[in-house]
């Protein structure tokens, strides 16, 4: 902050403390800056400097107001009541503003020291400029190694206060998208990606997207923007669910007993463990598929009795294991494959984004898919950096970003699916091996508290559902409550910004994405006038006549060459 305070525009004066130890009360006319989540500062002495204390205004009240009888004639506007008795408007609006203290910006440390020297009675309160706060909220600037350009502080014009988040932080911490229906989460998400895969970032990207939004990010590869002069273009690749592949090997017994109908007895499920048991102490690891876990169950059949020197009481239970074994694994359309698995380097490499695309598969093998693949991953990284590796296909030299979207799916709150678990394991260590997860959905009140908590970088958008408020609330360390009362009134495309990838929580107005978004709601209106213009009727008429033809042949051939 080394701007002249006397340039910085002065807005009120300090009343004095507010009812938390952190606050101060200032009072002013000037209704129009002093909103809500707006930056201002006073002087105080520290030692041999004198600092410019920051702070973000969490409450105003107004305190006087014109008479009411001003104001009782809709037709005649109180300016001119007020004018004609000598009575400046200003003058009569008296605003009580609180202030919550964040403190001064140490260039050394990069970040904020509050010195917890409250402002005297009667001191001035300024505006911070829209220079200053462009050096102090964010930790990078727009386009510097590390930084992600996502928008602008919202209480100033667009572009004017630049908001950027830092990527190592987000990646090594975690991050959380939140937002309700409609209120932009796909698109921040899609403008975030966007920075990813900047020169400036060339990061490792994959997208679990169960809904088929993110295929516009193909754009990515034929955008100069993303381009750099030695060479860089980034990568998109979109899995569809038929290029899925995981090999059965990889799964556990967990993963195998969730994915089995209910109804599947205890008994059923013991003689599965002693199959996986046997697997385990006769096969290694990639070494068998499915029909030998199989096989080793219907050795069970004819095994050891019971104990009562009869095991003819397992046939049933086994022969019911098998059918259900067989009736979600053994199929020409199933996702699990005898061999084939899809590389962690196809998935993951810097400068590429990979998408899969999850819409066609049922949402139990989703969960399994994402565990998974969040396992294969964590193992690698783990066995990389501990040098346990140095080629092959668990060598990945390299840290990586997931974004789940609608991960309330893979962590669902009160219940247990088997993506939890590895996503747990992930949040709370994943900082030391370079695995970061980026979780999105619309409902935070249904996604895991222990999950969402681990996530110290928030982007949180509308959310009006009071479960979900009370869930942030209670999950969201870095946001103030006073921040999070604003969540309803928020306006699509608007955001407060939190935690560890910015220095301090701002109110936000994401940028434009720079490509398409493909998650746009549907215009059911438009849809339907165009499906009675007059080109669509043609061609439809065309397709339904095609479509008559043969069935009128098939009648022709029925009844013996006569026509109807």
């Amino acid at each position: 902050m080394t701007q002249d305070p006397s340039t910085d525009m002065l807005t009120g004066t300090v009343k004095g403390p507010g009812e938390r130890p952190h606050e101060y009360i200032f009072i002013t006319t000037d209704n129009a800056r002093a909103r809500i989540g707006e930056f201002v500062y006073y002087l105080a002495q520290d030692g041999d400097h004198e600092r410019r204390i920051l702070g973000t205004i969490t409450t105003r009240r107004l305190i006087r107001n014109l008479p009411d009888a001003f104001l009782a004639d809709p037709n005649t506007p109180p300016s001119i009541v007020s004018a004609l008795i000598g009575l400046d408007d200003e003058a009569c609006e008296l605003y009580e503003i609180t202030v919550e203290t964040i403190g001064f910006f140490d260039d050394r440390m990069n970040d904020f020291v509050n010195p917890r020297i409250p402002p005297e009675a009667g001191a001035s309160v300024r505006l911070a400029s829209s220079e200053t706060l462009a050096g102090v909220l964010s930790a990078h600037t727009t386009g510097e190694h590390g930084s992600a350009h996502v928008g602008s502080l919202l209480t100033r014009a667009a572009g004017e206060v630049p908001l950027v988040l830092s990527i190592k932080d987000v990646v090594s911490t975690h991050l959380a998208i939140l937002a309700s229906t409609g209120a932009g989460k796909s698109y921040t998400a899609g403008v975030l990606v966007e920075e990813l895969m900047m020169p400036h970032n060339r990061a490792a990207v994959l997208i679990v997207d169960p809904h088929a939004e993110y295929h516009t990010l193909r754009a990515i590869e034929s955008d100069k923007q993303f381009s750099h002069a030695d060479g860089y273009c980034p990568e998109v690749k979109i899995f569809t669910h038929d290029r899925i592949k995981i090999r059965f090997s990889s799964l556990t017994e967990s993963d195998v007993k969730y994915l089995l109908p209910e109804g599947t007895s205890d008994k059923m499920l013991h003689f599965l463990s002693q199959a996986f048991r046997k697997i385990k102490n006769t096969k290694r690891e990639g070494q068998w598929a499915y029909h030998d876990l199989r096989d080793a169950v219907q050795e069970e059949k004819y095994g050891k009795d019971d104990g009562r020197g009869d095991s003819s009481g397992n046939v049933s239970s086994i022969e019911g294991l098998l059918w259900r074994l067989d009736h979600r694994f053994d199929r020409t359309d199933t996702i699990f494959s005898d061999s084939e698995d899809i590389p962690l380097r196809d998935m993951f490499r810097p400068g590429c984004c990979t998408v899969l695309q999850l819409s066609d598969i049922e949402q139990s093998e989703q969960q399994v898919v994402v565990a998974t693949l969040l396992r294969r991953v964590n193992k690698a990284r783990m066995m990389t950096v501990s040098e346990e590796v140095t080629f092959g296909e668990h060598f990945l030299p390299y840290p990586v970003f997931t974004l789940l979207e609608e991960s309330h799916r893979f962590a669902p709150a009160g219940q247990t699916v088997v993506s939890t678990n590895v996503l747990k394991q992930i949040l709370s260590e994943g900082r030391k091996f370079g695995v970061g997860i980026g979780l999105i959905t619309q409902r935070p009140g249904k996604l895991d508290q222990d999950v969402l908590s681990q996530c110290m970088t928030q982007i949180i958008m509308r959310i009006v559902n009071p479960i979900d408020q009370d869930t942030i609330a209670r999950s969201v360390e870095g946001a103030g409550r006073q921040l999070l009362a604003e969540l309803p009134a928020l306006t699509k495309g608007q955001a407060i910004l939190s935690g560890t990838g910015v220095n301090t929580p701002v109110l936000c107005r994401i940028r434009s994405r720079l490509t398409k978004h493909g998650g746009e709601t549907f215009d059911a209106p438009a849809e339907w006038a165009k499906w009675h213009a007059g080109d669509a009727r043609r061609h439809r008429e065309q397709d339904e006549s095609v479509l008559v033809a043969p069935m009128r042949l098939k009648k022709v051939e029925k009844i013996g060459g006569i026509p109807l």
